[in-house]
């Protein structure tokens, strides 16, 4: 599955920058609020309106401090997946899981690059979603980590056994030549930003990077 990132699209022209990548399984909101990361984004009002230009999924990542209060209402605005970090998770994150559920969403989790899976993996079993973060989040066009993929092959171990059941999704730098690392490590779900909205044909940027994905997966 290839999720592009609006966060590398033009702001002024969302809806044609959604029209852009016809063909991706998902569309990437990167939601930040300036406090739990330093950068400000967008909001629930721009999610909402990219919702009626769009029949693409919305995956929203909530980069925002009381996640529990606030990811309920992308949820039920209709965003196809709802992901929040585990690090900005105030109460029980398995309730936060239900209310997404709830409210007709898919429900993620985020770690960042060095929080570690182990501790996560029993909450887990109430999520849809694991979003392995392989830039530190924020802004767009950083450098891959290629240190997470340990934690990427340690999720897919615990799936392809029975232990877990989720997507595995990585977002961070993702490109032509990083894309095959991640396959390999058995990523089920790539967020790309500048390698679909820096192309010249988005929609054909994201075709490609699937191809790749495919042959390299294990």
């Amino acid at each position: 599955m290839i999720a592009p990132s609006i966060l590398s699209a033009d702001f002024a022209r969302l809806a044609e920058e959604a029209a852009a990548v016809k063909g991706a399984d998902w569309l990437h909101v990167d939601v930040m609020d300036a406090h739990f990361v330093p950068n400000l984004t967008l909001g629930l009002p721009i999610v909402k309106s990219l919702l009626k230009a769009t029949d693409i999924p919305l995956d929203c990542h909530l980069m925002i401090e009381d996640p529990d209060r606030w990811a309920i209402g992308y949820a039920e605005a209709g965003a196809h997946n709802v992901t929040v970090h585990a690090e900005a998770i105030v109460g029980d994150p398995r309730a936060v899981a239900r209310d997404l559920r709830a409210a007709g969403a898919k429900a993620g989790l985020s770690l960042k690059p060095g929080t570690p899976l182990d501790p996560w993996v029993e909450v887990l079993r109430d999520y849809d979603t694991l979003l392995i973060m392989s830039v530190e989040p924020g802004f767009g066009g950083q450098a891959f980590i290629p240190e997470v993929l340990d934690k990427v092959r340690a999720a897919r171990r615990m799936v392809d056994t029975g232990h877990l059941k989720v997507v595995i999704e990585i977002d961070g730098g993702i490109n032509d030549d990083t894309i095959d690392q991640a396959a390999e490590a058995g990523v089920d779900c790539f967020v790309a930003g500048s390698a679909v909205y820096g192309a010249a044909d988005p929609s054909r940027a994201v075709a490609a990077l699937r191809e790749r994905a495919a042959q390299h997966r294990r």
